[in-house]
């Protein structure tokens, strides 16, 4: 049975633009276009899509509150299509707050130059997200960091791969661990101009400092560090001082930064050092790694299926034998603080 998709966006190009791409593929189906929040609403209760694909900026109401309230009051897996911009960046980062399962980013100003470029991941996370479970959100959720400490500081180090789904898993690890937990290295599946302002998002909200790596970064207690976009970011040590290497090159494992590139130098760097945690995601980015680091002496974690947006990368580091422990994503933190 086709998934069937609703696409919303004010622009008349880009809807005739994103049904071009979905429709290229026979296991998509557009039901419908809406050019706004309220028109979306009707067609939504009307045609019960599997998916829907929304825009950030719309007039009347705008794409995160309708989004807010949709997954109050109907819960639908959502794809977002946003702009690179910082703007474009922070809002995209308000929508997975909000519940949205992924985004796929427009690469150009104008929609129809990013046709080429953005179709195959726009079809593969449509479909990634007609199999997520989606659940109610509430209107208003307040978040609190994790104030208690470790009796003792560590040089472990901690690093954490995640994909799709991941923004929010990441959020609900990090307000888990104290203020004191490992060194922490993450490298997040996201374009360049997001990982400024999602690292800026988890400072705000979690005990740890949290910030956006830069060349040459110690990698210390108390401290998080995630890979820029479109950078890989690696391990390496100066006597006792691990510290990150950023840098470009070709993607690994389809993806730039890369998991594998993390984990594969965490591996061969800090060994028993080390903990290595896979979170959601669409793929296999992270499982070999993730079995390097275990090979290592580094102890494991996995994200079990259940509280998975995709269960995509942790099942095959499971399935290869790199996962020493699965649990939910809400058990992650005290699996790390057990492993210390």
């Amino acid at each position: 049975m086709a998934i069937r998709v609703l696409i919303v966006d004010d622009s008349a190009t880009a809807r005739a633009v994103l049904r071009d791409i979905l429709e290229s593929d026979s296991s998509i189906e557009v039901v419908a276009a809406a050019s706004d929040a309220y028109d979306a609403r009707d067609k939504i209760v009307e045609l019960k899509p599997d998916v829907v694909c929304l825009d950030v900026e719309m007039p009347r109401m705008d794409g995160i509150t309708f989004l807010k309230k949709l997954m109050h009051h109907m819960p639908l897996p959502v794809v977002m299509v946003s702009s690179l911009t910082q703007s474009g960046a922070k809002t995209t980062l308000e929508a997975l707050e909000a519940g949205a399962v992924d985004f796929v980013p427009k690469l150009h100003s104008h929609i129809y130059d990013s046709k080429d470029e953005m179709k195959d991941e726009l079809i593969a996370k449509i479909k990634a997200a007609s199999k997520v479970k989606v659940f109610k959100k509430e209107l208003k959720q307040q978040m609190y960091a994790n104030t208690t400490s470790l009796a003792e500081t560590t040089n472990k180090i901690l690093a954490i791969g995640a994909s799709t789904g991941g923004t929010e898993a990441l959020k609900q690890l990090l307000i888990g661990l104290p203020r004191n937990a490992p060194g922490t290295i993450i490298v997040q599946h996201m374009p360049a101009n997001f990982t400024e302002p999602f690292a800026q998002r988890l400072n705000s909200i979690c005990a740890m400092e949290v910030r956006e790596a830069k060349n040459g970064d110690s990698i210390t207690p108390g401290v998080v560090l995630i890979a820029p976009g479109d950078y890989h970011m690696v391990v390496r040590r100066s006597g006792a001082r691990y510290y990150v290497e950023i840098g470009s090159g070709e993607k690994v494992s389809g993806h730039r930064p890369s998991v594998d590139v993390l984990f594969n130098s965490v591996a061969k760097i800090a060994g028993a050092n080390a903990i290595g945690v896979i979170l959601t995601g669409m793929g296999s980015d992270g499982a070999k790694g993730l079995l390097s680091m275990r090979n290592a002496g580094a102890r494991t974690i996995g994200q079990d299926e259940a509280s998975s947006i995709v269960y995509g990368m942790p099942k095959i580091a499971h399935d290869i034998g790199a996962v020493e422990r699965q649990v939910a994503l809400s058990k992650v933190a005290n699996a790390i603080l057990s492993f210390i």
